[in-house]
């Protein structure tokens, strides 16, 4: 890792403070600095190393430490580098593509994840290199849409473990558990009971698989060290009767709990791994909806912890309806007069819900009025339609956003209106969709977004993954027309308009906000994950983009920028933990020196903290 420090701007006592952070954590996972290598001290040698994903790297190992470690003979005699052993690999993933590209797309990307987990599982170092060097094009085959594939198929694609199991077996005996890991400390874990994974449903403990792909890219994109990652499953049963008769099914064959004893679960897992580890940051995913926010709500001020579903989704989608505002030629400070239309009410849907009210409240003054008027921005609908007070068994995180039945008539509305109705009388600037239902936005309903009152409507897409998509960017072009602003949840490739113009598609994935999160957080020590620092990650992937690129309709940047993009989000996370007096500091940087940064100073003491993938060298010590 290069150290640059501008000493015009550093002063000298936060250079010495940043140097004695980046040896910190040098002295645990070696990389390459201006100094050279530093080495890593392991307590195995010979097969066992060969076998350590963490410390494996195969045939890159030197002669003196193959010596030193009792390799040699255990290797071909011919020491590659590791940009040999890249090319070789990727020669290797080429040919497998070649194989299987004119078959099923599915099959296509199973291949492709394949081969990647292989690396994965017998060298650690050399994954992450080739995954940072191409995330554009194998994100969404570690992450979404793949992920939910290989969560369908995960109990027949299991080879060798990743991460903990936690079950409603072991009750009592979760404290002593997680001992079991061998990291002596975790910075971050992704936690899933396999409920609702992506627009799948219940996977039961088959979910696994969405926590180890968020894991990769925590790494990937925020530098968070390997070693300190966890991905863990809470199998508590399933509900889904496929697999109850599954043989080869590897969790829980029982109904799942529920109610207190659901809970009960819960709460020792999260007992017992903040006793072990008090400064992990622990992710909920793919929660269902009636767990979610109960659980969010019931440890986010006790816990530092968040839910990427609710929060994540909720941020990401901010940062796209302000960017959309944007496109439209106005100041973000407008945002407040948008009309948005929201199809979905659960957890994503009310997660952005809450959001975006909070969002339009704080442009507005942030008091009572100006949440009352925030909120009749929005109309929700469900699968049943409109959803208004008049709305039996109205679900309680929903019901701020139900319109009164007199306010709603003079609209020509009423409770349960269909989509296409409510989109045209309400003729909004935004149609936002969080629905998990495939091809929601019909052609009637994007006919009717043509009346839409904005000079520049925007359609959000949202559901994950890909086929759930609400309509397809070819749909919304072609039928609305090609001055739209488009994003979608999962990839698709930019549609060509003719004439040389490109309607450009813009994957609002939560890959741009969720590392920026947990490293911010991580580096700024903050006790609990606030809305404000939500809210000023959220802002600052608003403004990332160039005026250019917005007003070309371009809302989201590239995932190849990603490090860059996690690095200037964990800075306005730990900026604002620093301003709620919320940071504790992280290691040698306490939280007085923390509020002597200035913005630069941030950035580059976040960049000096992120973990690169270089080989160590290796010393062996004897325990």
């Amino acid at each position: 890792m290069s150290v640059i420090c501008n000493r015009s701007r550093l002063t000298s006592s936060l250079i010495r403070r940043l140097k004695h952070q980046i040896a910190i954590v040098l002295n645990h996972r070696s990389f390459t600095t201006s100094e050279g290598h530093r080495p890593a001290i392991v307590n195995k040698r010979s097969l066992d190393i060969l076998h350590d994903p963490w410390f494996n790297k195969g045939t890159a190992f030197s002669m003196t430490e193959r010596e030193r470690l009792d390799l040699r003979g255990l290797l071909p005699p011919n020491v590659m580098t590791t940009e040999q052993q890249i090319e070789r690999f990727m020669a290797d993933l080429r040919k497998l593509e070649l194989t299987t590209k004119d078959g099923p797309s599915d099959t296509y990307a199973l291949a492709k994840w394949r081969i990647l987990n292989r690396l994965h599982d017998r060298n650690e170092t050399m994954y992450y290199k080739v995954l940072i060097a191409n995330i554009e094009e194998y994100a969404p085959i570690v992450y979404t849409p793949t992920v939910g594939l290989v969560c369908q198929k995960f109990s027949g694609l299991y080879r060798r473990p990743r991460g903990m199991y936690f079950s409603s077996d072991d009750r009592g005996e979760m404290m002593s558990m997680v001992y079991n890991w061998p990291a002596e400390q975790v910075d971050m874990i992704v936690v899933t009971d396999g409920s609702r994974i992506l627009g799948l449903g219940d996977l039961g403990v088959q979910g696994i698989g969405i926590a180890i792909g968020k894991l990769d890219l925590y790494v990937a994109a925020a530098g968070i060290n390997p070693q300190r990652v966890l991905p863990v499953m809470i199998d508590v049963g399933t509900n889904n009767e496929k697999l109850f008769e599954d043989p080869l099914y590897l969790g829980l064959q029982e109904k799942r709990l529920d109610g207190e004893e659901y809970l009960a679960v819960i709460d020792e897992f999260m007992e017992a791994v903040f006793t072990r580890w008090p400064h992990v940051i622990v992710q909920f995913e793919d929660f269902q909806s009636r767990w979610a926010f109960t659980l969010l709500q019931r440890y986010r001020h006790k816990y530092r912890m968040f839910n990427d579903d609710v929060q994540g989704t909720a941020g990401v989608a901010i940062a796209g309806l302000l960017g959309a505002v944007r496109a439209q030629g106005r100041p973000m400070i407008d945002f407040p007069k948008q009309k948005i239309v929201v199809a979905g009410a659960g957890s994503a849907g009310v997660g952005v819900l809450n959001a975006a009210r909070k969002t339009m409240a704080r442009m507005l003054g942030n008091n009572e009025s100006a949440f009352d008027s925030a909120r009749s921005q929005f109309w929700v609908v469900d699968d049943k339609g409109l959803i208004t007070e008049k709305r039996a068994n109205l679900d309680p995180e929903v019901r701020p956003f139900a319109w009164k039945e007199n306010e709603i008539s003079r609209q020509g509305l009423n409770e349960g209106a269909k989509l296409v109705e409510v989109v045209r009388q309400v003729k909004p600037d935004v149609l936002l969709g969080l629905s998990a239902c495939g091809g929601l936005f019909s052609k009637e309903v994007l006919e009717a977004l043509k009346d839409s009152t904005s000079t520049r409507p925007a359609i959000f897409a949202m559901s994950n993954p890909t086929k759930n998509a609400e309509c397809t960017p070819e749909e919304a072009f072609s039928i609305v027309g090609d001055h739209i602003v488009y994003a979608s949840g999962s990839p698709f490739k930019n549609v060509d308009l003719g004439n040389g113009k490109v309607g450009h598609v813009n994957q609002g994935n939560n890959m741009y906000l969720f590392p920026g999160i947990g490293l911010g957080t991580l580096l700024s020590g903050s006790r609990i994950i606030s809305d404000g620092m939500l809210q000023a990650a959220a802002e600052r992937l608003a403004g990332y983009m160039t005026d250019e690129e917005v007003i070309n309709g371009i809302i989201y940047p590239s995932t190849s920028r990603i490090r860059d993009i996690t690095k200037e989000v964990a800075a306005a996370v730990v900026k604002e933990a620093v301003e709620e007096d919320l940071a504790e500091g992280y290691r040698d940087m306490d939280a007085r020196e923390l509020k002597k940064l200035n913005k630069e100073e941030i950035l580059e003491y976040i960049e000096n903290s992120m973990w690169y993938p270089e080989y160590p060298t290796l010393v062996y010590k004897k325990h």
